[in-house]
């Protein structure tokens, strides 16, 4: 097993760790992959991931302050009230299949791309968020706040539960299916029926 301890690393497996509540702060990991590791409640500050993938990981109420998170892939991975938006701004790419991401929060990040398959976001925060040409499949926004969010050209068609309000975030040419139109006029409290 590998250990995390060298300040860089790259190509490497990490499997089965637990680092639940400890800090690992200033690393570099390039095209590491991270498997059935639980990082709950860890401060993982000022790291730099690139490339990497996480897989069925615990990484609830994870710090991240100043984390990069450069072309990151998530899998299976319960990330229940991480802040995403302490992470730093500069390169930030993200997708997520498959994951518990339930009060997270990802105010003012750009985030243009950015894919949720399969996932649960529910009381996620978007405010101010650049969401543009983001895939929202078969996700669940319960909750969630979209709030001056650019979402234009985002796509929403298979995504349920949401309310977003066309008056306050940017949703110019972004998709959303018949059955989603309740949650777009929720504020005009209409009776829309199929």
């Amino acid at each position: 097993m590998e250990s995390m301890e060298p300040i860089v690393h790259q190509h490497k497996l990490f499997e089965n760790l637990n680092y639940s509540g400890k800090a690992l702060k200033n690393r570099e990991f390039e095209k590491c992959s991270f498997k059935a590791c639980d990082f709950s409640s860890s401060d993982f500050s000022g790291n730099r991931f690139t490339d990497c993938t996480f897989t069925g990981c615990n990484m609830g109420l994870m710090k991240l302050n100043q984390t990069t998170m450069d072309g990151i892939f998530f899998q299976e991975c319960k990330l229940i009230g991480v802040n995403f938006n302490d992470c730093a701004d500069l390169l930030f790419s993200v997708r997520f299949e498959n994951c518990l991401l339930d009060y997270a929060s990802f105010v003012s990040k750009k985030m243009s791309k950015a894919s949720f398959k399969n996932s649960s976001l529910k009381s996620a925060i978007f405010s101010n968020a650049t969401l543009n040409k983001a895939i929202f499949d078969n996700t669940d926004l319960q909750g969630a706040v979209f709030n001056r969010t650019n979402l234009q050209e985002a796509n929403f068609i298979t995504a349920y539960n949401f309310t977003i309000d066309p008056e306050l975030n940017m949703v110019k040419r972004a998709k959303f299916s018949q059955q989603s139109l309740p949650g777009l006029l929720a504020k005009y409290d209409l009776q829309v029926s199929q």
